[in-house]
């Protein structure tokens, strides 16, 4: 029986540090910038070979993927009583291929974004401690889910009211003579698509980015909470942005942008680090200034 093993059958404080020891997370080292460039050189590499893989899973169910993006597109159509069948158009002999390969790639995104999302984490996790490295399965897992639900969001609320309004524009023009008739270039379709798809995904990943940031002690509840009414006006800006011009839209992006800044506050006030004393008298003598000037 070796001495490990003998000290570790009567009980030794020596057996029980050993076992301390083995089980205590080996830190890494610190890495120069050099390293750090390397570093995402090759997490930027695999994300790449990784995502143009998806892409070409993607063209093979293009067709698919067109028909599941269009059915907004088509039921705006027949609710406008548009004349004829609902068609998407292109100008130019290659224009086609062109639309199918943007379109395999918003599919190649989707499905390559869970490694996109652990090449993220890998190239972060370096600069974290043992204990939130831990955290790695649960933020792939869940900013994948947020992303592509944030997109099926979009495509389930916004995609029909984009669309009716724009599609309610065509008809004859008020006095008659004049007829407005929609021609919508599939290539233009498809960036429309993509921009909001990527845009609802992006805002969907809030409050995981917001609960992560809280963890790791840079934002606090406190300063979310005092941040919070330039966050509602940036919310509208980037609704105005990504979103047609109807009121309804932006309403519909900008509404569930400041829901799912709420739920942030709320993560980061139960997981996240709570706020020096310094932050929080700031934050009383911020309260009692606005009560005052209220």
């Amino acid at each position: 029986m070796s001495q490990e093993q003998a000290a570790a059958k009567s009980g030794s404080p020596g057996a029980a540090d050993a076992s301390s020891d083995a089980e205590e997370p080996i830190e890494d080292k610190p890495m120069s910038f050099w390293e750090h460039l390397d570093e995402l050189r090759k997490r930027l590499v695999r994300s790449i070979l990784v995502f143009f893989a998806a892409c070409i899973v993607g063209w093979e169910v293009r067709e698919k993927l067109l028909h599941f993006l269009t059915v907004p597109f088509v039921q705006a159509w027949r609710e406008q009583n548009l004349p004829g069948n609902p068609s998407l158009h292109f100008g130019a002999p290659a224009a086609a291929f062109v639309a199918y390969f943007k379109l395999s790639m918003i599919g190649g995104a989707a499905l390559a974004s869970p490694f996109i999302f652990y090449q993220l984490w890998a190239f972060v996790a370096p600069g974290l401690y043992a204990r939130e490295k831990r955290y790695v399965i649960p933020f792939v897992l869940f900013s994948t889910l947020l992303f592509v639900g944030g997109g099926l969001f979009g495509w389930r609320a916004a995609f029909p009211i984009s669309f009716g309004y724009f599609l309610s524009m065509a008809g004859t023009v008020e006095g008659g003579g004049v007829t407005i008739t929609p021609t919508v270039m599939m290539g233009d379709y498809l960036d429309f698509v993509a921009q909001l798809l990527l845009g609802f995904g992006i805002i969907f990943e809030i409050p995981l980015i917001v609960l992560f940031l809280s963890i790791a002690g840079v934002i606090n509840y406190l300063q979310l909470i005092m941040f919070g009414r330039w966050f509602v006006f940036a919310a509208f800006i980037l609704a105005a942005i990504l979103t047609p011009p109807d009121i309804t839209s932006q309403l519909v992006m900008a509404v569930p942008m400041c829901l799912l800044y709420v739920v942030s506050i709320g993560l980061a006030y139960v997981f996240g680090k709570p706020p020096t004393d310094a932050q929080r008298a700031a934050y009383k003598k911020r309260k009692e200034k606005e009560v005052s000037q209220g």
